[in-house]
């Protein structure tokens, strides 16, 4: 039993345990390729909030891990068989009733461990802050805390080398063998402010990828996911015992 994990406590623990940050990870129902599972992102995200929390709670934290949301925004993935989606509106919602828990209980620090790149917490985060001016809340994108260039030859944006040797080091049992995997070729937008990126539109995934996959997986390796999610954690570990410090939004700067 993790006593930073909701999942795995209980009352008998946690009446009298006082947690002084929340870690909320948010992952995604999706294709992944054809050699990943549809929940690589939420198995992930959980992986690697639990890691991190227990790390920090080894140094004096005292952070509370939430279950993982496994839902996340797809909605460029619509055409694709049983990729789930939630509007942005949703997960605000959703984030809305989770802070009125936490302040109930006084926990006014929230950490965001988001594994989907389709998921945008930014916005909600500013109007939430409003509403809840006393909630210290922040998002962090797990797979860019480290620099994929340093361990992958070629790390893709979905499904390629570095979410594939997560997952071989994380769930070998769940990820198919890499000669069943597709190549993950990109087809790119043809007009040159999207190609650079500074207009956005959403990609249509059927348009964009034939299997779902963006990123060849070919070079992908349990030892490259083990060693490239162990110092991702490592620093979020760091991040939550020092954000766990924190008494108030002044105590961020200077």
């Amino acid at each position: 039993m993790n006593p930073y994990y909701l999942q795995e406590t209980n009352w008998k623990e946690t009446k009298d345990r006082k947690y002084d940050t929340a870690v909320l990870p948010w992952g995604c129902t999706e294709a992944h390729n054809l050699h990943l599972p549809y929940g690589t992102d939420t198995f992930l995200a959980s992986e690697v909030a639990l890691k991190s929390a227990g790390l920090a709670w080894e140094k004096g934290a005292r952070c509370i891990v939430l279950p993982t949301i496994p839902f996340g925004g797809n909605s460029g993935q619509m055409d694709v068989k049983l990729c789930m989606n939630l509007h942005p509106s949703t997960q605000k919602i959703i984030l809305h009733d989770v802070i009125q828990v936490l302040i109930k209980d006084g926990i006014h620090k929230l950490v965001i461990l988001n594994a989907h790149g389709g998921n945008n917490f930014q916005p909600a985060i500013r109007e939430l802050s409003v509403e809840f001016p006393g909630m210290i809340m922040c998002t962090i994108n797990w797979w860019q805390v480290c620099d994929g260039d340093r361990y992958f030859c070629q790390q893709g944006d979905h499904a390629g080398e570095l979410e594939t040797s997560a997952m071989m080091a994380l769930h070998p049992e769940l990820v198919l063998p890499l000669s069943e995997a597709g190549d993950g070729a990109e087809n790119k937008m043809k007009i040159r402010g999207f190609k650079e990126k500074w207009a956005w539109t959403p990609r249509r995934w059927i348009y964009t990828t034939r299997d779902t996959g963006v990123g060849d997986p070919k070079e992908a390796s349990a030892e490259k996911g083990e060693r490239f999610m162990k110092d991702c954690i490592e620093k979020i570990a760091d991040f939550l015992t020092d954000f766990s410090k924190i008494e108030n939004e002044k105590e961020l700067y200077g």
